[in-house]
């Protein structure tokens, strides 16, 4: 494995070489540290021959010769055009679904080896040419024995090498960031590697994608908002996967969106809103947001509609990290920066010994500027270089399990700025968040909360019990338990008494609805009635 990644570095050094994409680097205004690294390297002493491509196709064609990860990378940087050259945004978005496809042979032949069967047996028509391509799979349309219309997903060959060879490389350069730098420390590059590699691997599973197109299809069933078009599982296969096809208009193509006078605003409203049910309602959000995975259905176009594909990288949120964004969130909407930072403080994001004041003061002079402007008036570049800038100050420290949701914070952003420049996306998302924290409290799902600790008190009374006896049958060698020792009989019994009067008073208020406070409140019961009754 460390021979076949060295051989990857130098053919990234190759790549790196063919392209100039030096030159894109040292144009940019670097450190003097970094600008006098240029004389030592080799191939910069000799002289080079013009390169007859502009610079976005030479780094869309890098990126492409590197592979799915470098390729993602790219994807992910076309949708930020506010931060990116014109020229080179237009030819990153080709990397969304027109990267150049494999042999279609091979693909038919990789397809009748997962199904068992021959393309005619189970299509009465196949379409050779693929309809899109990006950089795990390729796509071709075609029609099923029963009538129905639908693509095909076959998975590129030969992807798990490279991939485990950038990886090994993302890996060493993470341990090392972590070794050497206090401020890289903070970031957990090493568990933020180890996350995208699950999250990578999980992609080439097509069986993975379609069982999460199923569970978003059903999320937002009926919805006028969101369509994910369904899957035909008889057909899927680890490698392969067939699914309904859809027609809708890439969310990019403005010119026709605008021709069919769809409504912008609302269209970049229900992106927001999406996102934010799909994190809050679900906790089960799509993370591959780019613009090549999402469509806008050309039905009612003053009611438009997200068709929504791909759905390989999904995240999801505990419990936990749901109320503590949302707790932020909503804090931050109403700028009340002082909990803001308590709540910092109180997860132990940052050290228990911040000063709050200075912490709060902090995250205002950051944050006040960004209210009451519209999308196109926001650098989120800038904000989020403040942002560190703090979190260097105080220790913050960077939550992997969060990376995927910035990441599709990031797409989301960068798609309502094309949609709709003037998308207060504070103003959007505040109602639905404050409608969120109601129904989160409302009578409904309290009670269904109090039926789910209820469902679980047989187990914990057993494990209470189990702990209990084993508490009150030590090794022969060790001192008797209290309940046995005459002198302590009384005591014990005033424990237990306490135990119950505060399980009680805990339970009565809050929590037992509060899932945070249900399982003290239950266990000061549990074991106050076993002390008394002993």
């Amino acid at each position: 494995m460390k021979l076949l990644a060295v051989r990857r570095l130098l053919r990234i050094q190759r790549v790196v070489i063919r392209y100039r994409l030096d030159d894109l680097l040292f144009a940019l205004p670097l450190p003097w540290f970094l600008r006098i690294t240029r004389f030592g390297m080799p191939w910069r002493w000799l002289p080079r021959k013009r390169l007859e491509l502009s610079r976005g196709a030479a780094l869309r064609l890098a990126l492409q010769d590197l592979g799915p990860i470098f390729i993602k990378f790219g994807q992910l940087l076309s949708t930020r055009r506010d931060l990116l050259p014109e020229d080179i945004a237009d030819e990153l978005m080709l990397l969304q679904d027109r990267v150049p496809p494999f042999d279609p042979q091979q693909a038919v032949k990789l397809i009748e080896e997962q199904l068992g069967k021959t393309i005619s047996e189970v299509f009465s028509r196949f379409d050779v040419e693929p309809l899109a391509s990006a950089s795990v799979a390729q796509v071709h349309s075609a029609q099923l024995r029963t009538g129905e219309e639908v693509v095909v997903k076959v998975v590129r060959p030969g992807l798990k090498p490279i991939i485990g060879q950038d990886l090994a490389w993302l890996f060493l350069l993470a341990r090392w960031a972590e070794k050497f730098s206090a401020d890289a420390r903070l970031l957990h590059p090493v568990d933020v590697v180890a996350d995208y590699e699950k999250t990578i691997y999980d992609e080439l599973d097509l069986l993975r994608e379609a069982a999460n197109s199923s569970q978003l299809r059903r999320n937002f069933e009926d919805s006028d908002m969101l369509y994910v078009p369904q899957v035909y599982w008889d057909w899927c296969r680890p490698k392969v996967l067939v699914m309904e096809r859809i027609y809708g208009i890439q969310v990019t193509d403005l010119a026709t969106l605008a021709d069919q006078r769809t409504d912008m605003k609302l269209l970049a409203e229900r992106g927001v809103e999406i996102f934010f049910t799909q994190v809050f309602r679900d906790s089960f959000f799509h993370a591959d947001m780019h613009p090549g995975n999402i469509f806008i259905s050309t039905v009612a176009p003053w009611s438009p509609k997200y068709i929504a594909i791909d759905c390989g990288i999904v995240g999801s949120l505990t419990p936990e990290d749901q109320d503590y964004l949302a707790r932020n969130l909503f804090a931050f909407f109403k700028r009340d920066y002082r909990r803001v930072a308590q709540l910092h403080i109180d997860s132990g994001w940052v050290p228990a010994e911040t000063k709050l004041n200075e912490f709060e003061a902090a995250i205002r002079t950051v944050c006040e500027p960004i209210f009451e402007k519209p999308l196109k008036d926001i650098s989120f570049g800038q904000v989020l270089m403040r942002l560190f800038q703090t979190a260097r100050r105080f220790n913050m420290e960077v939550q992997p399990q969060l990376v995927l949701l910035q990441k599709t914070l990031l797409n989301i952003e960068g798609l309502g700025r094309q949609l709709y420049p003037d998308l207060d996306l504070w103003t959007t998302a505040q109602p639905f968040l404050e409608r969120w924290m109601r129904e989160r409290m409302s009578p409904k799902n309290l009670f269904h909360n109090v039926q789910s600790q209820v469902e679980q008190l047989p187990h914990l009374a057993n494990m209470t019990r189990d702990l209990l006896e084993r508490m009150s049958q030590p090794h022969a060698r060790d001192p008797s338990p209290p309940w046995r020792q005459p002198n302590e009989r009384r005591l014990v019994r005033v424990v237990g008494g306490v135990l119950l009067a505060g399980g009680a008073t805990l339970a009565a208020t809050g929590g037992a609805i509060d899932t945070l406070a249900a399982w003290p409140a239950w266990v000061m019961l549990a074991a106050g009635l076993y002390l008394v009754a002993r």
